[in-house]
């Protein structure tokens, strides 16, 4: 299984060697080291953890810095799950950019841009109402909200509210080029999150 940490940079435009114009992310990508392993008898799970981007020391609880010894102090500490139940890393292993290679698929996830308070139209892409006959002041309201005979608003119902700041995981995506040199990693689509979002990169 494949898996890298990194944070989103820009989009941009990538040309196949087809000549083909297709719209990318470009990620700075690891290095990420491998922090500890975690096994079905001890923890009922299989993962490893992995830590990504530096910190000071004295930004760090002395748990965290008990728990990781002689690895460094990291800004991200994030877990993966092998899709087999087998891992093929060992503690104090680094893994960088080059684990990828043009042409695979990947899924990403991220924390998506945060909005605050947005309404129904922004929110759930309602229409709003008429703009005419009268409704001068009602053209993005969500109207009425009620239901026949329950004399309550059901819940689940869409309506405004906080919008954004959630775990958005997108599938489908391809590795279009990967630069060992400088840890970037070019994937194909758009990318949840704001410029300096951590991302999960996993294999498929």
């Amino acid at each position: 299984m494949k898996y890298i940490l990194g944070t989103k940079q820009q989009m941009t435009q990538f040309y196949t060697p087809e000549g083909k114009s297709v719209a990318a992310t470009v990620l700075v990508a690891g290095p990420i080291t491998v922090t500890a392993l975690k096994n079905a008898e001890r923890d009922g799970y299989v993962a490893a953890q992995v830590g990504f981007g530096k910190q000071l020391p004295q930004r760090v609880n002395k748990a965290q810095i008990g728990a990781l010894k002689d690895l460094g102090t990291f800004k991200t500490l994030r877990e993966f799950r092998p899709k087999n139940g087998a891992l093929d890393v060992t503690v104090g292993q680094t893994i960088t950019a080059d684990v990828f290679a043009a042409g695979d698929p990947v899924t990403v996830s991220a924390t998506s841009k945060g909005k605050g308070f947005q309404g129904g139209v922004k929110r759930h892409g309602f229409h709003g109402g008429p703009r005419s006959h009268g409704q001068a002041h009602s053209e993005r309201e969500v109207g009425s909200i009620g239901a026949g005979g329950m004399q309550r608003v059901m819940k689940g119902l869409r309506m405004p509210g906080r919008m954004g700041s959630d775990k958005v995981t997108v599938k489908g995506l391809t590795i279009l080029a990967v630069d060992p040199v400088n840890n970037l990693l070019v994937v194909s689509g758009a990318v949840p999150g704001r410029r300096g979002t951590v991302v999960e990169v996993t294999g498929n």
